[in-house]
């Protein structure tokens, strides 16, 4: 039922008219201005323009160009937001909100709740805003997040975020160019200058007393004290350049601390043989624990290598060299001196700080020394580590590239060295020196006592495999053929460099124990030159277990004292030295367990005309290993370090 004061509307809502007649004079256009003006109302009431409690809204059309836009009139203060102030007016009760607006002209008009408004009648005050001629349900969509609105608002709040956060990266772009720019001029400065004052420290120690320049020729060797084949190299490599620059002054980067340089020097005549012709000055390094591969547990190859950049600065600031020759393998100390301390620098490789037999291991997820098992039965911990051996793979290129000259030991080697560092102009094979002119008096008959003893020569390091020497051994005993063979002895001559090599020998002895023949093992660690050639000569077979053994100057000499020699089947013994001779067989090749104990015990069972006729051979095929043959090919080598 309509109220009095809307009687004159036949809609009964603007009260236009005075006796509800629509044929009154003007009643019926007032009555659709005012009408339509509120249906008007309502629509743009939908879009979200919500006025304040207590206005009076009217509004009034017009068309304005050609997009047909209608502009509804705003005067007053209309409050924009989801939760405005709302001041009720005189008379009015507040209402629940209402959860839908209003379609039907029939319906009195409605507000959709969006925080805690309320219903009241449109008054006459007047507002303003443009207002386009689109579908109601489209604007409402648009509006109002219950219509869907609320993922377009999201979706353009985060293009909105991302715009801001592209552009704040774009502010900082010259900026942090011209920093990153400034911070490299003056590292570039601090690098010229710390050589500038190294190239001062140069001249001032290569001078002699008598005022003539004396050229000053360093090798980095932190473990020269050892009985390593890499130290005999070292001496044989000290010696040879002796011969021919006996002017030069000859530095030794060490970090034995716990020997002075005399009892050095007699270690390597009394280890090796090798007595040098000149004084030779050791610089005693006090980091060398930087290089210790027990300081790094897990990513063992950076650690050292990092480790081995800082050992080589110490090793610089206390004598800077003219020729810089790294014989043990620590390519990263290569681009240091070359760099900073302005030297010439040559390197002797070993064996690679990584290659591509690792990265097939660690691809492969075989377990082995260098890759833990744990590692190894988790393809996202295999993936994870392949990467960092990728990384690695590349920088050690860089550092490797660094070389002016650059010597391997045997063609495995060099394959790895020309796939890493890509030098092959400056590459050269030199085959490591061993004292075979030594051992050619030891009589190659064997000896009439019986027992057969086997003989393994090697430092006692993890990659040596000497856990798979003794239980090969231990497999051999239990076979039924070694019944029938007189008693057998196995003697493991090595040295050790440190407290972490004599543990491993007291885990190899636990070994033979669990395994029943600590009877038959024993263990000679760092015995004098003397004592091992007596080994030799009363061995018959000779052991080798190394994986991948870049070269094996032990092989070598188990060869040249006349035994027979059983290695691995990889690395240099394969490619170099357990190789036809005139086609006649100068050695045996083996890889697993059961396959060294089945080797052996063939051995044992060949006549002794035929293991005399292996020794033979085995001894004219290693002259080529000499030391004179190291020396010649050693200086022509290096010749380009001293033009």
């Amino acid at each position: 039922m309509q109220t009095p004061e809307f009687a004159h509307c036949r809609r009964g809502r603007c009260g236009v008219g005075g006796t509800g007649d629509s044929s009154a004079p003007g009643s019926g256009s007032k009555c659709r201005s005012r009408c339509g003006s509120e249906r008007r109302t309502r629509k743009s009431l939908a879009i979200g323009l919500q006025p304040a409690a207590g206005s009076r809204v009217g509004a009034s059309s017009r068309r304005r160009g050609r997009g047909r836009e209608r502009q509804l009139s705003i005067t007053g203060h209309a409050l924009l937001g989801p939760t405005p102030a709302v001041v009720l007016p005189m008379g009015a009760e507040p209402v629940k909100p209402r959860r839908k607006l209003a379609h039907s002209l029939g319906d009195s008009i409605g507000w959709k709740a969006v925080g805690s408004y309320y219903q009241q009648p449109i008054g006459t005050h007047t507002w303003h805003r443009m207002l386009s001629q689109e579908p109601i349900e489209e604007r409402e969509s648009e509006a109002l997040p219950g219509f869907g609105g609320r993922r377009k608002m999201a979706a353009a709040e985060g293009g909105w975020c991302l715009c801001e956060l592209l552009r704040f990266f774009y502010s900082l772009f010259f900026p942090g160019l011209i920093v990153c720019g400034t911070l490299c001029v003056c590292l570039v400065i601090i690098l010229w200058g710390i050589r500038l004052l190294l190239q001062r420290k140069k001249k001032s120690a290569s001078t002699s007393k008598n005022g003539n320049n004396q050229m000053v020729i360093a090798f980095f060797h932190p473990y020269c004290n050892a009985g390593g084949g890499g130290e005999r190299v070292l001496w044989c490599a000290l010696r040879a350049l002796q011969k021919k620059y006996p002017e030069a002054i000859y530095v030794v980067y060490t970090g034995d601390l716990n020997v002075n340089g005399q009892q050095i020097l007699d270690g390597a005549f009394r280890r090796f043989n090798i007595r040098l012709m000149r004084p030779v000055k050791f610089v005693f390094l006090r980091k060398r624990y930087l290089v210790e591969d027990s300081l790094y547990p897990h990513f063992t190859l950076l650690g050292q290598s990092l480790g081995s950049v800082l050992l080589g600065w110490e090793a610089l600031t206390q004598c800077v060299p003219d020729v810089y020759i790294d014989s043990m393998g620590y390519a990263f100390t290569l681009p240091l001196f070359k760099y900073l301390g302005g030297c010439r620098v040559g390197s002797y490789v070993h064996y690679p700080t990584i290659s591509t037999d690792m990265l097939s291991v660690v691809k492969n997820q075989n377990t082995g020394f260098n890759n833990a098992a744990f590692i190894t039965r988790n393809r996202f911990l295999s993936k994870v580590k392949l990467i960092y051996y990728y990384l690695f793979a590349f920088v050690y290129g860089l550092v490797g590239s660094c070389s002016d000259v650059v010597m391997v030991n045997s063609s495995w080697t060099l394959n790895h060295i020309l796939s890493l560092w890509k030098v092959g102009n400056c590459t050269h094979i030199v085959y490591p020196p061993c004292d075979v002119q030594t051992f050619l008096d030891i009589p190659l008959h064997e000896k009439k006592t019986p027992g057969h003893l086997l003989v393994s020569i090697g430092q006692f390091r993890p990659e040596k495999n000497h856990p798979l020497q003794i239980r090969a051994f231990a497999k051999l005993l239990s076979k039924k053929e070694a019944e029938l063979l007189p008693s057998l002895k196995l003697v493991l001559i090595g040295g050790c460099r440190n407290q972490d090599d004599e543990l491993r020998v007291d885990q190899l002895r636990r070994l033979s124990e669990d395994l029943g023949v600590q009877e038959n093992v024993e263990f000679k660690i760092n015995i004098p030159f003397d004592e091992l050639k007596n080994y030799l000569s009363e061995a018959t077979i000779g052991l080798h277990t190394m994986w991948n053994e870049h070269f094996g100057i032990g092989v070598v000499e188990c060869m040249a004292a006349g035994t027979i020699i059983l290695a691995h089947n990889s690395g240099g013994p394969k490619l170099d030295i357990v190789i036809l001779h005139e086609g006649e067989r100068t050695g045996f090749l083996a890889e697993s367990e059961e396959g060294y104990a089945e080797t052996m015990a063939h051995i044992l069972s060949m006549s002794v005309e035929k293991r005399l006729q292996i020794r033979n051979n085995a001894r004219a095929s290693v002259s080529r290993f000499s030391d004179q043959e190291f020396e010649v090919t050693f200086l022509s080598s290096v010749e380009k370090l001293f033009k």
